[in-house]
């Protein structure tokens, strides 16, 4: 076959995703392998798409290959799938697949980004590998990935690839009734992050009907506008100092303009399946606060105009941001149906979270995320210094071997139950017992005194 590798990651031939690929065009000699530097040169192909296009129209099979950047591939690869849909170069009937590298924190949602792609344009999508960057280094990963392309080559000789999809309904756009004028003087202060390019006027109403109905204080902060040197490197010179390595003061304008708001409200159009190229450059530039979760307890929500309703992984996307940050997710709003009625619910959602300081325990989102960086952040302490110590003040060091009395009491319950002649004599005295606790709270509120 010839391969197209399109390496998404920006630090290009020193990608370590892409080293897996240099072990496979070792490993099988007989294939081509060739490399486009898509997250490296992306501004070159901007200004030029032509060398993409060449090097596309010649493969067999498109390899996206790239680390995992918050939630999804970093903003780079974004924007040349946003380039590559706006070609105008026919895909349908190629075969596609992908290669990343992370902790696995949130892969599935990058990998499922990549495949709706794909098979917008009528690709043959075969599903990809998702390694641990430290996979290569061991005799099971080197495994791991032989046995991915063996299964690639397979695949494409017996035209085997996922279904593709029922296409998406267009978008309804529902239009947005304007709120009746409200002069009152309003105090707080709730952030409106958003792209909004001004002929977006769908986008705009919703934006406006939101700051009108809430009875806070708002203003916008448009990325669009913000002068961005470019998308995270992933060169960890924040790392140690929380400082990003441009010059662009994206970091302090993050920090005091955004974050220190009360709360902030996302407003977009889906693009491509996502929140698209902008926003997830914001995103990864993030980065310059490590793995600190630093807006925790604060309120967010969404106003999205899109087919949101059928965007399964934008959804897992935004509700696991949600859950892992420790924010109230006070809603999200589309225009499909009945936008105003979204609107206001989620004004009055946000409100009452703001007035009433309601922040839900984490779900499986929240609690698996943080269990990755946890794990994560204690093994490179030495390196990510700020993430170290930000996790150390938040109690954020978990660790189940910290727990060593519950552990005794398990290992006890343990002999007991293993023991025939004990566990006849308990009956139902177990359940019994691990009501006991419980019980006590229920009686305490009956006798306060106690």
């Amino acid at each position: 076959m010839k391969i197209l590798v399109i390496n998404g990651s920006p630090k290009g031939k020193n990608s370590i995703t892409l080293q897996t690929i240099n072990y496979l065009e070792k490993r099988y000699p007989e294939h081509t392998f060739d490399v486009l530097h898509a997250g490296q040169r992306i501004r070159a192909l901007e200004n030029d798409f032509a060398p993409a296009r060449e090097a596309i129209e010649k493969a067999d099979l498109l390899l996206f290959s790239y680390p995992v950047y918050t939630f999804l591939a970093p903003c780079q690869l974004h924007r040349f799938i946003e380039l590559l849909k706006a070609s105008g170069i026919s895909l349908e009937g190629r075969f596609a697949t992908q290669f990343s590298t992370s902790k696995h924190f949130y892969d599935v949602t990058a990998h499922r980004y990549i495949q709706d792609n794909c098979q917008d344009m009528g690709m043959k999508y075969i599903r990809g590998l998702s390694a641990d960057m430290d996979d290569l280094l061991s005799e099971k990963g080197q495994k791991e990935a032989d046995d991915f392309f063996r299964f690639i080559c397979w695949s494409v000789k017996q035209n085997a690839y996922e279904p593709l999809p029922e296409p998406m309904k267009a978008a309804a756009h529902t239009p947005v009734s304007a709120p009746e004028k409200d002069d009152a003087k309003k105090e707080g202060d709730v952030v409106i992050l958003t792209d909004c390019e001004p002929e977006n006027r769908q986008l705009q109403s919703m934006i406006d009907r939101f700051r009108a109905v809430l009875p806070l204080q708002t203003r916008i902060v448009n990325i669009r506008e913000y002068p961005f040197q470019g998308g995270c490197l992933g060169c960890f010179n924040c790392a140690a100092s929380g400082t990003c390595i441009y010059k662009d003061g994206f970091d302090d304008f993050l920090r005091n303009n955004i974050q220190k708001a009360q709360a902030i409200v996302f407003a977009f159009s889906i693009k491509d399946h996502s929140m698209g190229a902008r926003f997830k450059m914001y995103d990864d530039r993030q980065f310059c606060n490590g793995h600190r979760t630093v807006t925790m307890g604060m309120p967010m929500g969404y106003l999205v105009s899109g087919n949101y309703s059928q965007e399964f992984n934008l959804q897992m996307v935004i509700e696991g941001r949600a859950q892992v940050g420790g924010n109230f997710l006070a809603g999200v709003a589309t225009d499909e149906i009945d936008p105003d009625h979204e609107i206001d619910r989620m004004a009055d959602a946000l409100t009452y979270a703001l007035t009433n300081g309601y922040v839900p325990p984490q779900n499986f989102y929240g609690v698996g995320g943080m269990k990755i960086f946890r794990d994560l952040i204690w093994q490179m302490q030495g390196m990510m210094k700020a993430d170290h110590k930000f996790y150390k003040e938040h109690g954020q060091y978990d660790f189940p071997q910290k727990k060593p009395g519950r552990m005794l009491a398990m290992y006890l319950l343990g002999a007991m139950i293993s023991n025939p002649k004990i566990k006849a004599k308990m009956g139902n005295k177990m359940t019994e017992g691990m009501l006991m606790p419980y019980r006590k709270v229920l009686e305490r509120m009956d006798c306060p005194e106690k």
